[in-house]
């Protein structure tokens, strides 16, 4: 090999290498579950209907495993570092199934990704699933539109709006996690009890 080779070989490595040393590091965020703590079980028994629980229809900006915050107004940012561990719809059709099985009352349970037959189906969209700063201190706000489905005939036989505030104890990002936890224990509570009372309802009508 030549002298020029040589020199030419040495200069490619010393541009790569000071290439490497200016491109940015490949992000790690932190991965987070969507915290939650079980319902307490119901005192009465199985009903005899069965539910599939899908996962709810939400735009873009929520259809992903971003944090979503609105530093102020209709700004839309995420946390940066951070990241669900999976789709939000997902994570919070997960805690509602987690719900109902705490609950124990609907033992026949079923959710989108098998797409079984049901009696009824829980179906909704997501419009809210973000902190809002109000002020100076962050909230978490989920907004849930549900719709209870008759599968015969496929009639919605009940509608309602769930909305959620959850104050944050702090800015951090752990915190916020926490808060959005509690945020879907307290949607999860609601939405199970009018699931079962809307059944009740219909099945004493009859």
């Amino acid at each position: 090999m030549t002298t020029t080779a040589r020199r030419a070989l040495l200069l490619a490595a010393m541009l790569a290498t000071a290439a490497c040393s200016v491109l940015p590091k490949a992000e790690s965020p932190d991965i987070y579950r969507l915290p939650s703590a079980p319902l307490p079980q119901a005192p009465a028994g199985a009903v005899n209907w069965s539910l599939r629980v899908d996962t709810p229809q939400a735009e873009r900006m929520l259809d992903s495993a971003r944090i979503a915050v609105f530093p102020q107004g209709d700004v839309v940012s995420v946390y940066k570092g951070a990241r669900w561990s999976d789709r939000v719809p997902v994570l919070l059709r997960n805690r509602l199934l987690e719900a109902f099985r705490n609950d124990g009352r609907v033992t026949a349970l079923s959710s989108d990704d098998t797409n079984l037959q049901a009696d009824y189906v829980l179906s909704a969209d997501l419009t809210s699933f973000q902190s809002e700063y109000r002020g100076k201190e962050p909230v978490v706000v989920v907004r849930y539109d549900a719709r209870l489905v008759r599968n015969t005939g496929l009639k919605i036989v009940a509608a309602k709006r769930f909305e959620v505030v959850q104050p944050v104890s702090g800015t951090a990002v752990p915190q916020v996690v926490a808060a959005f936890g509690q945020a879907g224990d307290a949607l999860a509570a609601q939405v199970v009890s009018w699931t079962l009372e809307q059944r009740a309802e219909l099945q004493g009508s009859r």
